[in-house]
């Protein structure tokens, strides 16, 4: 049996349509049914499920908000994922969560690899960053996942927000000096099962190919959606943002390939499907 916390995310969303779809049984929880910042609560809810998979799909992700709720960013980013990883130890299950981009300072040119040396800008970053730490110290069969600027039909993301801001308006400005690779929800889903199933744990880097600045993911939405209107390119530090941003951090997947035999697809075939869906 496959538990899967912070079900009702873009993540969490997909690997349930994932699961249906190839007849796995999961028990989908979101913070209604668990409190993953609670030990004991979580130590009681796993109890006679014979739950063999944890998949961490939860988070705080809030970037900016993130720089005042330090404590309640550091209970979901850096505590849940260890404990949750101490309970998976307990129970003898797989465990998996996502870690960020963010853990990176951007000075490189060149795709970011595992074996990159971790700088984060921000609280958000910092937080993920330690939660990494305390899952690979705390479990030899744990995998933790990096991604990038994820995007799904189920709640809200940088794709919607263009769309949303396009209506009405002639004009648009977005940042074109933070450069990354968009990432597919439903993608991210899939090549992490086929990850999980090779039981090869360890750190590693998921993310649609190719790169792009917020400016090019805009465009290329814009463009799909047929919007007439002007895109500005902008710079980060036009916006009043409260936590520090990096210019680039394009994940390097070519790890995860190598073991699952796979190539994952580039950003924009992944916004194609994702337009199609909604």
């Amino acid at each position: 049996m496959i538990l899967i916390t912070g079900a009702n995310g873009q993540l969490g969303y997909d690997f349930q349509r994932l699961f249906k779809k190839e007849n796995i049984e999961f028990i989908a929880t979101d913070v209604n049914d668990l409190d993953i910042t609670n030990i004991d609560e979580i130590r009681n809810f796993v109890k006679n499920k014979n739950i063999d998979l944890i998949i961490n799909c939860a988070a705080y992700n809030n970037v900016d908000k993130a720089e005042d709720e330090v404590l309640l960013c550091e209970k979901l980013n850096t505590f849940a994922p260890r404990d949750l990883s101490l309970i998976a130890k307990e129970i003898n299950a797989d465990f998996v969560t996502y870690s960020t981009d963010f853990v990176f300072d951007g000075e490189k040119t060149s795709p970011y690899t595992e074996e990159d040396a971790p700088n984060p800008l921000s609280i958000y970053g910092k937080t993920k960053l330690e939660g990494e730490k305390q899952v690979l110290s705390n479990y030899d069969r744990s995998f933790v996942i990096r991604t990038s600027w994820v995007f799904g039909v189920a709640n809200n993301n940088f794709n919607k927000q263009v769309i949303s801001w396009s209506k009405g308006k002639n004009e648009l400005s977005i940042v074109d000096d933070q450069v990354s690779s968009p990432t597919y929800s439903k993608d991210l889903a899939f090549y992490s099962w086929e990850l999980i199933k090779t039981k090869k744990y360890g750190l590693y880097h998921l993310s649609n190919s190719g790169e792009g600045s917020k400016y090019d993911q805009a465009k290329y939405v814009l463009e799909k959606t047929n919007w007439n209107g002007k895109l500005n390119p902008a710079k980060t530090k036009d916006f009043n943002l409260k936590a520090k941003r990096a210019h680039y951090t394009k994940l390097n997947s070519e790890k995860l390939e190598k073991i699952i035999g796979k190539k994952i697809p580039n950003w924009q075939n992944g916004i194609d499907r994702f337009l199609l869906e909604i």
